[in-house]
């Protein structure tokens, strides 16, 4: 070796590397004390003996403190591999391979041909790997298999710690909802915090009034109310929500969020969100039964009828024309025949009373539907007096009503609403059995004890089974929640006939309280004259056809002969 070279070798670091998790802490993450023996004081004692041992001198440590091994998108493991793709790293040591990572594809990868292609060597104290020596090479695969397979059991004992916790009425997450404070007396427990909730009704309100999580945001900025980051520096409390250098500045994004946030309505809600899986730490929302659901656990800011209500509206937002005009029923009408939402059509060539809706699918004669043409001012001057008609009933005869709305709704309802949870219960139990089976033969054909072959035929039948209960109960769940949905809608239809028969006046927000939907027929002229029949879906009871007198008599006599519990649907 000349002269120039040897220098270059000697200019050549040793990296020695350490790592430690927050799965390595005994306590939590602020106030545990690390496993002693996987602890950065103790990794670097052991490489710096061996590096004098082995009379290497020119060493550089490179640590991540809190970071898991399934990544490796880590600073100091970064700053490493930048030094050993410019050539300056002569060999890397580790206490163990775990030390290194716990994701054995890439572990693979980087010591069996990323490091050996560029000349370094490779060192585990624990494992006796050696890559300049052979030592180790042929056991070193099985040792990360291991590891990750670890890394795997950690993350699953985590989640079940949360899951148990969630089980015994806890809440998972540290994060307080806009609104509302941690009580002084029990962190765990949260108090309103009332200018934070007056703003948080706010936003509820201006919702049911129509207007979408844009137009909320420009209106508080033109009322000059602060926004959740600026507020809490304006009290002094510490968060982690990011501050717009205009205290007045709401996003969009930010009223969505809110709007979205079903714990203003008094419950908990865990396992909202979770990760794709231990190795992949993105961030994804869970549906169904993955969501945990915990009533009663502090005082509500919105009633649960008012959030339901605007998560339907958040469905069919009401898109503005060109002019900036909507109508009251934009959103909620439909085709009679084809189904296909209704386009309100305005124009600045269009006067109010001749503004119109029309069918999505028309396409000016060229698509597969016909107009289904009505006037704004026509099918609100309908809806008008229906809603009066049915306000003016229900208030000099709400029990005939209720009792035909529970003899509508009621039916198998019961029976379907047990079947139902039976069902979610059963195939929740058999995912948990899959579940360790699962464990079971990947454990058995990693010790050798199930043949390859096997292990892969019972994973995909395992696998496939668990898919096709969990899509099972998703639809079971959706199921369900139509039926218990019932009694919330009927709640919010009376509070919406009692602001109409106050009013006297279609509003959006009333608009939106008690129409589910409108489906316009086609145009009939066969008599001479142009008629257009309309059916108007109320909320909770659907089309309602008012009993003339003498049908209303025998439905007060039925109902006093067969009383029917009606707490069952307004309760």
């Amino acid at each position: 070796m000349n002269t120039d070279n040897k220098g270059q070798e000697q200019s050549k670091i040793t990296a020695l590397y350490c790592r430690l998790s927050v799965d390595d802490m005994t306590g939590d993450r602020k106030g545990g004390k690390a496993d002693e023996s996987n602890s950065i004081t103790n990794q670097k004692r052991i490489l710096s003996d061996y590096c004098k041992k082995m009379g290497f001198l020119n060493t550089r440590f490179f640590v991540d403190d809190g970071i898991s091994g399934t990544t490796f998108n880590r600073p100091g493991f970064q700053e490493m591999e930048a030094l050993v793709e410019a050539g300056q790293v002569e060999r890397i040591i580790v206490k163990d391979l775990s030390r290194f990572g716990r994701e054995q594809v890439e572990m693979g990868r980087l010591t069996q041909v990323v490091y050996p292609t560029l000349g370094v060597d490779f060192i585990s104290l624990q494992e006796n790997v050696n890559t300049s020596t052979g030592d180790g090479l042929e056991m070193m695969p099985f040792y990360n298999i291991f590891n990750e397979w670890y890394a795997a059991q950690t993350s699953k004992k985590i989640r079940q710690v949360w899951k148990t916790k969630s089980e015994h009425g806890e809440r998972v997450s540290s994060t307080v909802a806009f609104g509302y404070k941690r009580d002084p007396d029990n962190k765990t427990r949260w108090l309103i915090d009332e200018p934070a909730a007056q703003v948080v009704k706010r936003i509820f309100a201006l919702c049911l009034a129509g207007k979408g999580p844009l137009q909320i945001a420009k209106q508080l900025e033109r009322e000059r109310i602060l926004t959740p980051g600026a507020y809490y520096d304006s009290i002094g409390r510490k968060h982690s929500t990011k501050t717009n250098p205009d205290p007045y500045r709401w996003s969009s994004s930010t009223v969505e969020n809110i709007l979205a946030n079903r714990q203003y309505t008094g419950c908990t809600v865990n396992f909202l969100t979770t990760t794709v899986s231990y190795k992949v730490h993105k961030t994804i929302y869970n549906t169904g039964d993955d969501i945990q659901i915990i009533p009663n656990t502090q005082e509500a800011i919105i009633d649960e009828n008012t959030w339901l209500r605007v998560q339907e509206l958040r469905e069919h937002r009401i898109r503005p024309t060109a002019t900036g005009r909507t109508s009251l029923f934009s959103g909620k009408v439909y085709c009679y025949n084809c189904k296909s939402h209704l386009h309100f059509c305005a124009a600045k060539s269009l006067k109010r009373n001749q503004e119109f809706f029309r069918c999505s699918r028309y396409k000016d004669g060229r698509g597969d539907c016909t107009i289904h043409f009505i006037r704004d001012v026509v099918l609100e001057k309908a809806v008008l007096e229906a809603v009066g008609a049915l306000a003016d009933f229900v208030k000099c005869y709400e029990g005939a009503f209720l009792y035909l709305a529970a003899k509508k709704s009621i039916g198998g309802r019961k029976e379907t609403q047990r079947n139902l949870k039976q069902a979610i219960e059963t195939g929740q139990r058999r995912i948990k059995e899959l579940d360790y089976l699962i464990e079971k033969i990947y454990e058995d054909a990693t010790l050798g004890r199930l043949e390859q072959d096997r292990f892969q035929t019972m994973f995909v039948s395992y696998e496939q089974q668990q898919k096709e209960l969990k899509t099972q109960i998703t639809e079971s769940e959706r199921q369900l929640r139509e039926l218990e949905k019932v009694r919330v809608d009927m709640r919010m239809l009376l509070g919406g006939l009692r602001d109409f028969l106050e009013m006297k006046e279609l509003n959006q927000e009333i608009v939106n309280k008690l129409i589910q939907r409108i489906e316009i027929h086609n145009n009939d002229k066969s008599s001479g004259h142009c008629h257009v029949e309309i059916d108007i879906y109320f909320t909770a009871v659907g089309m309602f056809e008012l009993p003339d007198a003498e049908v209303l008599a025998e439905v007060l006599e039925e109902a006093r002969q067969n009383p029917i519990d009606l707490k069952s649907i307004v309760a």
